[in-house]
């Protein structure tokens, strides 16, 4: 039995096929047999159409994990890759694009959902046309794997809950911590406020949790706020991602205070901008969010569309940076 992408393969042969017989007859059948630059004719080298339903600009980690994507679905690896960032992050313009995907046929949907909710009514109409979802980084809620083919990223709970145990183990009798969010509603925060709420130490007082929205320029200036607010008595900030944490440390260092010792700062996705400040002794800890997981996205839709089993959940492998020593060790070979 054919696959659905095997069939629509096999239908798109047969009409170049007839195609080809009517121009022959057309121009009266030379019998050369040429084929022009566009392909051999046998269609031996056929490429996979994806959709690639993206997020678009939003800090280091971002641009790092869709230049991957894009690198890993290149031409040379057989992939035609339709690369559809959001329009200024609004879930419509993904929406439209997803089912812009689907009305064309692609063979495969990947999708980093700028929003978890409001997926449902889409990825039934792809499970319908029978075009496999793998869903990247963000997951969807409420999360039904029944709707996607897998869902391809790093362990946000776990993640989190190890910054959690790290803080834990400098505050040993507690401190007052700030939580710097990304936007409200995304999986990706509700999953690290969950691995950061489950683990840190309940003699830990949180005076805020505000939303910066991803951005350097929104953590100063709400920090800045919270530290006036408070006559600088934080101890401790943790940033959903490392704009943000490195947008804190600007606060601080402005109120006078030094970061990394008066202030100690956790971030989350392991850039080069974060370790770099981690070896200045800036931040204090960061996480790595590792967006490198291309090639696992390739084995995904693969497997797919061959009809293979697939794993619903794949973690991607990421690790923690407790020290300068650590981030300088690893800064030469850090890709993004």
């Amino acid at each position: 039995m054919f696959t659905t992408a095997q069939v629509r393969r096999i239908a798109a042969v047969a009409v170049a096929g007839a195609m080809a017989i009517s121009l022959a007859a057309c121009s009266g059948g030379s019998g050369s047999g040429s084929t022009d630059s566009a392909g051999s004719g046998s269609g031996d080298g056929e490429l996979t159409t994806v959709g690639f339903v993206a997020v678009g600009p939003e800090g280091g980690w971002r641009t790092a994990n869709e230049q991957n994507i894009q690198d890993s679905f290149s031409k040379e690896n057989g992939f035609d890759l339709k690369y559809a960032p959001a329009t200024n992050g609004d879930q419509n313009s993904q929406i439209t694009a997803f089912t812009s995907f689907i009305d064309e046929g692609v063979d495969a949907i990947i999708l980093s959902a700028t929003e978890a909710t409001g997926w449902d009514s889409v990825l039934k109409r792809a499970q319908e046309a029978e075009i496999p979802v793998v869903l990247l980084d963000r997951g969807i809620e409420p999360n039904d794997p029944s709707l996607y083919t897998s869902h391809i990223a790093p362990d946000n709970v776990g993640i989190s809950a190890s910054a959690a145990e790290w803080a834990n183990a400098q505050f040993p009798s507690g401190a007052k911590y700030v939580v710097l969010e990304g936007p409200p509603g995304l999986s990706v925060v509700n999953d690290r406020n969950k691995g950061w709420d489950s683990t840190i130490d309940a003699n830990f007082t949180k005076l805020e949790s505000q939303s910066a929205n991803w951005s350097t320029e929104d953590a100063k200036s709400v920090f800045e706020t919270i530290l006036k607010a408070n006559n600088n008595d934080v101890q401790l900030v943790f940033a959903q991602n490392d704009e943000m944490g490195l947008g804190a440390a600007l606060a601080v260092e402005e109120a006078g205070l030094k970061p990394g010792t008066d202030v100690k700062i956790i971030t989350i996705d392991g850039t080069k901008a974060a370790l770099e400040a981690l070896a200045a002794g800036r931040l204090s800890f960061v996480a790595e969010y590792n967006p490198l997981f291309g090639d696992t996205a390739i084995g995904v839709v693969k497997d797919a569309l061959d009809g293979k089993t697939v794993e619903s959940d794949i973690v991607v492998p990421s690790v923690t940076f407790d020290s300068p020593a650590a981030a300088t060790e690893a800064l030469p070979t850090r890709k993004y």
